[in-house]
């Protein structure tokens, strides 16, 4: 201490600048808990050190190849900020990074989050950090760490702003993807209950901008309200992806997370230059919620398409033979699967009908 000046009592402190030691002390005390019910064995160590400990189980796999994906949830932090309600969007959080993951064929193995807000209210961490922990618990993945930072005086004190990232595992060779479609598969889907966690720019802009009432109902004669329709957690598929490679094996090309860029943005990231997707668009059931926002932003169907899922949260490729062994799996793991379309020779365009 002799290096640093004597100054009068009274004056300035963190504390006065707008951040909380104490709140956030309090804060990893209300999550310990909730971090630890997600653990792994792999997991080394607990939450509270400079790095999270993770032992990879090379006698799995001879020749891993890790899988990192980064995200967050967007502008339904908004929509969870106006309706006072946390619980939902940290699941979402954890979908967006696991189901890349499994994208790519990888296991999901761990995922550190990193929050942002205004002011550090405890209470509201760990209600955000509880559906981090239940996504992860879904997903058979670690919360292994994170941070959280109180941004006072540049953020605003109720807002808050949540990302994520996730490493994952795969076989090398074993990697789905774009190299493995060909001529005659069939592509199954699993059905989304809601927006998922993209295009909310724009349903917000319809929906809310235009209404500004999150409690009215959702529509004419919907049971609950338009805030909780908008904050309906995403699905997450991983786990239904890693039971049919695990089954299915070779069987299982690629799959298509469809996020942000909607059906015809990400469905074309699983085709090569030379291949086609044909989707028919009533093979699947399509939620109200779309219907609403085309109805009251008068958004045209080529633009729902490149913005919304429509109802299609994720898209697998696979080989025509196995389609109904992996529709019974997929739906033994609590997934909605159906038959929605197939690949032909082409130009690397998603064709609808």
């Amino acid at each position: 201490m002799s290096r640093l000046l004597e100054q009068p009592v009274n004056g300035a402190t963190y504390a006065a600048s707008g951040v909380s030691i104490a709140a956030g002390d309090a804060a990893v005390e209300r999550i310990k808990g909730i971090v630890a019910s997600t653990s792994r064995p792999e997991v080394l160590g607990g939450i509270g050190g400079f790095g999270g400990l993770f032992a990879l189980d090379t006698s799995k796999y001879t020749s891993p190849v890790l899988v990192a994906s980064a995200d967050g949830v967007g502008t339904k932090l908004d929509v969870a900020r106006q309706v006072g309600r946390y619980d939902t969007v940290g699941i979402d959080l954890v979908a967006m990074l696991v189901d890349d993951l499994a994208c790519v064929g990888a296991e999901p193995l761990f995922l550190l989050d990193y929050v942002a807000v205004g002011k550090l209210e405890p209470a509201r961490l760990e209600e955000l950090v509880a559906g981090i922990a239940e996504g992860c618990r879904i997903a058979h993945t670690a919360l292994l760490g994170g941070e959280t930072a109180e941004h006072a005086g540049v953020m605003a004190p109720d807002d808050l702003d949540v990302a994520g990232f996730a490493v994952g595992v795969v076989e090398r060779g074993e990697e789905l993807g774009p190299e493995r479609v060909r001529e005659g598969d069939v592509l199954v889907g699993f059905a989304s209950p809601g927006l998922r966690s993209n295009g909310y720019s724009l349903a917000r802009r319809v929906l809310v901008n235009n209404v500004g009432d999150l409690s009215a109902p959702a529509w004419d004669g919907a049971d609950h309200s338009l805030g909780d329709e908008l904050l309906v957690p995403s699905v997450i598929y991983a786990p239904t992806i890693t039971a049919l490679r695990s089954d299915l094996g070779d069987a299982v090309h690629a799959c298509a997370h469809i996020t942000g860029g909607g059906i015809v943005g990400n469905v074309a990231r699983i085709l090569t230059s030379d291949l086609d997707a044909l989707i028919d668009m009533e093979s699947f059931e399509t939620p109200q919620i779309f219907f609403e926002i085309q109805r009251r932003g008068r958004v045209l169907a080529d633009e729902m398409v490149r913005v919304f899922n429509c109802g299609l949260g994720m898209v697998v490729a696979l080989d025509a033979g196995v389609a109904d062994a992996a529709m019974s799996l997929a739906r033994a793991n609590g997934n909605s699967a159906m038959m929605v379309g197939s690949v032909r020779s082409g130009t690397g365009e998603v064709v609808l009908s």
